[in-house]
């Protein structure tokens, strides 16, 4: 499974409601870090498939739950947990980082 992108509109059903745990990738289409990210989250995402759901919101599209999470610099990553926030990180990682991150996070 691919990531999946959410918006504004989505964020509670496939987030907050979600019976696994989710990561969200917060990213807009000029950021550089996000890009290089991508590739790595998309491999995860098919790779952990079942375990947790990996979605990407663009802020520059989606700015309400950008401000209501607080979202200063991108790539932002959270991982959400029965609809809550277990834990976060900025900035780009190379994958195995993100995929130990996403282990100790679920």
């Amino acid at each position: 499974m691919a990531t999946q992108a959410v918006t504004d509109d989505t964020f509670e059903t496939e987030v907050k409601q979600s019976k696994i745990p989710v990561l969200v990738d917060f990213w807009a289409e000029w950021c550089g870090p996000c890009k290089q990210i991508a590739p790595a989250l998309e491999e995860l995402a098919g790779e952990m498939e079942g375990r947790v759901k990996i979605v990407k919101i663009n802020v520059d599209e989606n700015m309400k739950t950008a401000q209501e999470l607080h979202i200063r610099g991108i790539p932002a990553l959270f991982m959400f947990k029965d609809g809550q926030v277990v834990s976060n990180k900025t900035g780009a990682a190379p994958k195995a980082a993100l995929q130990s991150w996403i282990e100790d996070s679920i």
